[in-house]
């Protein structure tokens, strides 16, 4: 049988990767942002990608090219920026951001649609939020078995801690978010061989900052396999470090070899923004890394004349594929039990 998917906030396609590889085949991808949907369909050609506001799609339209078809999967991960838990600075109200109403959008989608199953990703603190609670109210009322759970994606084959909320429904019959899986994946196993970037043939490895002779030395200096800029004492802390108030204790730090990679964001090829210098060389990790450690494919396409801040932001707002993969392969186990 053949599984029809749809993608919605494709980006990249990090979720359309994990879904074909659990056997979905993806019909349309929705995506606005023209530089994420032209990495979408570097790598997933056979796709359907619609770049434009989600909000003005008309779903009459795309009923008509179903022409009958039922949706067996659709997914998506709304922008959760005026959601996440940095945006609302421990405020109990949520932060306006015109993008929040974008899970309506999701909803919208669904009841249309009407798909047998369908999941979302979104940061964890969405869970407490009236818009969250209406959805799952409207998706209930129109016949769908729920569930959510906030999941680190570390516990399922990502070499990363990143925690997600995950909703999953279906109209089949009851259905649950996937479970962990047995076994760590590391740094070390996904990066540990890789190649120094000059001698790398994957230009996308040599996609990585340079820096000023002061912070290359600074750089140089940090103990290898974990340490960070305070392993240095005070006498050798930048000046935007050296405030009492200053948090963010990761900037400036190294990846440890066999421990999980710290949460790969969209800043995750500057070293000022996270923990994100390699864990020997003494660099900050390369496009490919950080693409890596979020379980894409070794050889994932990323426009190469798209600037490094971009890269980055593609790359760090990806869902992981192997998470999505896990995730959709419960899901078309159930559609199998439920349609054979």
């Amino acid at each position: 049988m053949k599984l029809l998917a749809i993608d919605l906030f494709a980006g990249v396609g990090g979720l359309t990767e994990g879904m074909h590889q659990a056997g979905f085949d993806t019909k349309m991808a929705f995506e606005i942002d023209s530089l994420a949907s032209k990495a979408y369909k570097l790598n997933h050609e056979g796709t359907e990608v619609v770049t434009k506001d989600i909000r003005k799609v008309d779903l009459q339209e795309i009923r008509d090219k179903l022409n009958g078809e039922t949706i067996h999967l659709l997914a998506g991960c709304p922008p959760c920026q005026g959601f996440s838990s940095m945006r609302r600075l421990n405020r109990k109200q949520e932060v306006f951001d015109e993008r929040n109403d974008l899970i309506n959008e999701y909803v919208r989608f669904v009841m249309e649609l009407r798909p047998y199953t369908f999941m979302m990703e979104n940061v964890p603190a969405l869970e407490k939020y009236d818009l969250f609670l209406a959805a799952l109210e409207t998706f209930k009322g129109a016949g769908y078995k729920v569930d959510y759970k906030v999941v680190n994606v570390k516990d399922y084959g990502v070499p990363q801690s990143r925690k997600r909320l995950v909703l999953v429904g279906s109209r089949l019959g009851d259905i649950k978010v996937a479970g962990p899986v047995e076994g760590k994946v590391t740094v070390k196993d996904v990066i540990g061989d890789l190649p120094l970037p000059g001698n790398s043939s994957d230009p996308l490895h040599s996609v990585f900052p340079k820096h000023t002779p002061q912070i290359q030395s600074l750089i140089q200096d940090i103990p290898k396999n974990g340490g960070s800029r305070k392993d240095l004492g005070p006498e050798r802390q930048l000046k935007c470090h050296q405030r009492p108030s200053v948090g963010f204790n990761d900037v400036y730090g190294r990846l440890r070899w066999n421990e999980y990679s710290t949460t790969i964001t969209g800043g995750c090829l500057n070293p000022s923004k996270g923990r994100f210098l390699h864990p020997e060389q003494d660099r900050c990790i390369s496009a490919r890394e950080a693409a890596l450690l979020q379980s894409f494919p070794s050889n994932y396409k990323f426009p190469l004349d798209a600037p490094k801040t971009n890269i980055a932001l593609m790359i760090g707002n990806a869902l992981p594929p192997e998470f999505s993969r896990i995730q959709s392969a419960q899901l078309r186990n159930h559609i199998d039990l439920y349609l054979g």
